[in-house]
């Protein structure tokens, strides 16, 4: 929680406690954050939908929605490296920012590989790291990834959705180090995992719509916003309104 605090922009930290027996709940509230609880387990895409309305709620009445950023219980002081995900976010770089190791070498073995494939196919994107948890999203992204998908489903479909809106993503390197503690992400069953993942993504393959056009000539790469960078979007908004508007970002 510390750590989290001392990401520049973090105005408000939420827990949403997934039905655990322990003291996670009690424990994060002594520590600040707002603490929702679900009195029995319903997972990972559940309680980030909860943690969405009420980041939401607790929005200002005359200022525009906060940005979201989603990590793991298990990064301790670690959390702190987040930052690179909310400067990419806050600076309109991109919609959506990836989390992936600052050593830059892919998930190996046969599931990432399928996924990375199926993501190419739908968006154009060549995604290294295709099941990373850690992300930083803007309300409009998240609402384009909204229904979330169930399972271990959720990062693969959410990258397709944000994709398909017409929105930005980009990995950004990230030194983050788990303590093992999380077990929500499937790391104790990854057969499992690796088949949500596909059967989401192959769904999203044959779901078509007209936003859903391959954009594999844009430039790529760990580093580098696809299909371009948001505030390129924003110029372009500004250019098709007489006079243009200004929109002031908070965390």
């Amino acid at each position: 929680m510390r750590a989290c605090r001392a990401i520049p922009g973090v105005d408000l930290l939420i827990v949403v406690d997934d039905g655990s027996t322990d003291d996670t709940g009690r424990a994060a509230r002594a520590a600040g954050a707002v603490v929702v609880r679900h009195s029995v387990e319903r997972g990972r895409a559940s309680a980030i939908e909860t943690g969405v309305k009420v980041a939401a709620m607790r929005d200002r009445p005359d200022g525009p929605p906060r940005h979201i950023l989603l990590l793991s219980p298990d990064l301790g002081d670690s959390a702190v490296e987040a930052t690179a995900l909310v400067e990419a976010v806050f600076a309109r770089q991109v919609d959506m920012a990836i989390a992936v190791p600052a050593t830059g070498r892919e998930y190996s073995g046969y599931g990432p590989a399928v996924v990375r494939r199926l993501i190419r196919r739908k968006t154009g994107w060549y995604c290294h790291y295709p099941l990373s948890y850690q992300r930083c999203l803007t309300r409009e992204a998240i609402d384009a990834a909204m229904p979330f998908a169930g399972r271990y489903a959720l990062e693969a479909a959410m990258t397709i959705s944000v994709l398909r809106a017409g929105l930005s993503v980009m990995e950004v390197p990230c030194n983050f180090t788990h303590s093992g503690a999380d077990r929500s992400l499937g790391s104790l069953n990854r057969p499992a995992r690796m088949f949500d993942a596909v059967r989401a993504t192959v769904s999203q393959v044959f779901h078509s719509d007209a936003r859903s056009k391959r954009r594999a000539d844009h430039e790529q790469g760990i580093g580098v916003p696809y299909p371009a960078p948001a505030s390129s979007r924003d110029e372009a908004d500004a250019a098709d309104s007489p006079g243009g508007r200004r929109t002031e970002m908070v965390g």
